[in-house]
Parts: C-alpha cells; structure tokens; sequence
C-alpha cells in the first residue's frame, strides 16, 4: 500500500524550480483531487491505478514536458483553461495586459481585439470582467482558434468572437477601442529557446525574427489603421524591449506612452493611445 505521503516524499523532480508544486499539481490530476486534499488527506492510500499515473506523469514531467501540457490545463486570471502543445501556455505576467486594459477603457460597450489569442487567454479574461465589450479573438494557427472556441464554448462567453486570421488581414475595415497583444517576441537565436519549459512550445508563438522584435514591429506599424481615435494598443514584450517598443509605438503616432513592470521588476508590457 502506498499513502499520499509517502508518494510525494519519493517524487523526485530535480531539474524543476517548483519541484513540490508541480509534484503536487500531478498527483492531485492523478488522484483527481484538488491540492487541498494532498494536504486534508497526506494518510490517505492511493489506488495502485492512480500511482501508476502519477508515476508516468513525473516520467513526462523529468523530461521536461510542461505540467500545464501534461495536464492539458492552467489556470489565468479567474479561469482554467485547456491548453496544448500547438499554443503558448498562459503565464502569470500576461495578466498585467488584462489589469491595463480594464484600467484603461471604461466598463461601457467597446470594440476590442485580441490579437495571437492562442488559448483565448487574454480575450476570456476581459470578457469575464466587461461583458458590455465585443471583443474579437484571432490566431493564424487552425488548431488555436478551435482550442480558443472550446475555452470560450465551456465558460460560455458569448461577448467573444474567434476568427482566424494573421494579425490584421482578415479584418479590412474594421475598427476597435483596444488592441491587444502577446505576440511571439524571442530573438531567434536566444538561448532560452533550448531550455526550460519553452523547449516544448511552438516556436511560431515564441520566435521574432533576428531581435525578437518583427512581429511588434508589423502589428504597432497596422494598427493605426483599425484604432477608432483615441483607441489603446497594449503589448507585452520582452525583458529588454521596452524602449525599442515605446520608440516603435512613438514612431507611428502613438502617444501617453508607459511600461509596466512585471513582478520581478522587468518592464514587460508597454502601452500607447491613438491621438483623438
């Protein structure tokens, strides 16, 4: 017989930094309990069904498979949502774009676009909290958009609209208060690109060019064109990027431009409003 426990003493997860956590997180998905439970119940035996899994979710795992892909969930802003390979796992900076968003443009009816939506993460997160907003979700990638349709489908968000589409193409004359992005923004060669959890994420979704910066740079060059006067354009970007973007961003008639810190003080989203 094996216990709770005793399972998680013996979990071995070296090359992680949240070995217990993510331990946690594995086994309670196996056990089909919550966290809480681990620590309620620590004396509790588990069927030798459940610690087989558990078992072949820590393999996955020491090979450096990310446990939100292992799962096929995690968790952004106020929802769970499924994720998988062929897009970006939601992390926690991103939620600094919701927070500014909501800051910036009131909680009355407003045309918003989320552009990459990947898992329809930030466009999920703004509809929850501003139902008045329309708000359009588009990615490139086929299998996105139906991932991005069944997060909104099961939340049952019906202020989100989920098209496909790279950047602006599919969207000729159309016009929002808010542009929103988390576009890919590593540098090709970047080191980071071959450790870590981002050894299993799409490269489309990570990689921009040469300096990171190319997909910024198409995205702050278009959309003047589909801001109504006035309209906000939020980017996150990375680490060092931020006075690149903000001279993008001035260079194409933006104003009231800011950065905003992440919580280990990197200046990781920058923002610019249209002139009226």
């Amino acid at each position: 017989m094996t216990i709770i426990a005793s399972l998680l003493r013996a979990a071995q997860l070296p090359d992680s930094p949240t070995e217990r956590l993510d331990a946690e997180l594995l086994l309670a998905a196996a056990l089909g309990k919550s966290r809480s439970y681990l620590h309620t119940w620590p004396e509790r035996i588990v069927s030798s069904e459940a610690a087989h899994t558990f078992s072949a979710y820590l393999a996955r795992r020491r090979a450096g498979e990310p446990v939100a892909y292992i799962l096929g969930q995690q968790g952004f802003w106020k929802h769970d949502l499924e994720v998988a390979p062929h897009t970006l796992i939601p992390r926690p900076e991103t939620e600094l774009l919701v927070e500014a968003a909501l800051e910036l443009v009131p909680a009355t009816p407003a045309r918003v676009l989320d552009l990459g939506t990947g898992t329809g993460a930030i466009a999920l997160a703004l509809a929850g909290e501003r139902p008045a907003w329309q708000i359009t979700a588009v990615d490139r990638v086929a299998e996105a958009v139906a991932l991005a349709e069944r997060n909104r489908q099961r939340l049952r968000l019906e202020n989100v609209q989920v098209r496909a589409s790279h950047w602006f193409e599919a969207l000729v004359d159309e016009h929002y208060h808010l542009i929103i992005s988390n576009p890919p923004y590593i540098a090709a060669q970047d080191p980071h690109l071959i450790a870590g959890d981002v050894r299993f994420e799409p490269s489309s979704a990570l990689v921009s060019g040469p300096d990171g910066l190319d997909d910024l740079r198409t995205i702050i060059a278009q959309a003047p064109a589909h801001l109504l006067p006035g309209g906000w354009l939020l980017l996150e970007h990375g680490y060092d990027q931020a006075e690149a973007v903000r001279e993008l961003l001035r260079a194409h008639g933006f104003g009231e431009l800011t950065s905003r810190q992440d919580l280990a003080g990197h200046p990781r989203i920058s923002l610019g409003r249209l002139a009226c």
